[in-house]
């Protein structure tokens, strides 16, 4: 029998859109999402280490932040590139101190007293597996540029979240525990990722696979952009210190997205179908405002 829903769709044939709410995966999400985990990461230094406030504090300021920028980014009808990395930052900064509060406990020094990378690390991949089964269970769509509805999109939230958190402790681990150093880590996460551009390009693995593995490991490639900016000469970096750092890579931020915005304004994303569930084909909730197809409209009068 056929069915109407909020989703606006009847018989299988669409007679409504809604509004995109997630940018497009191109090689400039991938650029400001370096830079928006980058500046995370100094942000959380700034306040964690150079203003010793520890690791509980700085987070409690930086989940703050986080909740209200996902709950603005929610609502939202449409895509807003400052809303959105404004979300993507406050993953960022609260996955940076979730990890250091885990794995080197409370406090604002580098002495271990959690439960170290490499547990971390296993807790949150496993935490992020967990996400995935239910993010399927629901029914939602693994497609991140294909997500519709209110579901998905908090459900894709989370695996971000849950990401930034676990890029965190194996950088961590891949940097400390493994002996490597900052350098050889930094050159091994920079060897992964051409890999992983290879194989989007030339095999025929999953999209969505390569689409997380890359997002998880852009954190910790973000973290020793950081560390390059933020550290003393003598220690390898450049010694802008994380107030210059995070002052610098903030404004690049900014332009970045000013720029998005303007590309959009010009170039505006199509709307996607009205979602449904993709195993029983039940409509859902939309997370974008509706919108009507250009072949639904009707036809205006010759002048």
């Amino acid at each position: 029998m056929p069915t109407q829903g909020r989703s606006g769709l009847q018989d299988g044939t669409l007679v409504s859109c809604v509004e995109r709410k997630l940018p497009q995966v191109t090689m400039l999400f991938w650029a400001m999402k370096t830079v928006a985990v980058t500046l995370g990461e100094t942000a959380g230094d700034l306040l964690g280490i150079t203003f010793k406030l520890g690791y509980l504090a700085t987070g409690a300021v930086f989940l703050a932040f986080f909740l209200v920028t996902v709950t603005a980014q929610v609502r939202a009808g449409r895509l807003r590139p400052a809303l959105y990395w404004a979300v993507v930052l406050g993953t960022s900064m609260v996955g940076t101190e979730i990890s250091d509060l885990m794995n080197r406990g409370f406090g604002h020094g580098s002495a271990p007293a959690g439960i170290g990378y490499a547990w971390g690390a296993v807790l949150l991949t496993a935490t992020l597996a967990l996400v995935f089964a239910a993010w399927w269970r629901t029914g939602q769509t693994y497609d991140v540029e294909s997500i519709s509805s209110r579901q998905g999109e908090m459900l894709y939230w989370m695996a971000i979240l849950v990401s930034n958190t676990l890029g965190t402790s194996s950088g961590d681990w891949l940097s400390d525990d493994t002996g490597l150093g900052f350098r050889n880590a930094f050159l091994l996460i920079t060897g992964v990722m051409l890999v992983i551009v290879a194989a989007h390009y030339l095999t025929g693995i999953s999209g969505t696979l390569l689409f997380w593995a890359a997002f998880v490991l852009t954190r910790p490639l973000g973290a020793s952009g950081g560390d390059s900016l933020t550290k003393p000469v003598d220690e390898g970096g450049l010694g802008w210190g994380t107030a210059w750092g995070s002052t610098a890579l903030c404004a690049a931020l900014t332009a970045l997205v000013a720029y998005q915005t303007w590309h959009l304004r010009r170039h505006p994303l199509p709307s996607l179908p009205a979602p449904v569930h993709h195993r029983t084909g039940l409509p859902q909730r939309p997370n974008g405002a509706a919108v009507q197809p250009p072949e639904a409209l009707p036809e205006q009068a010759p002048a």
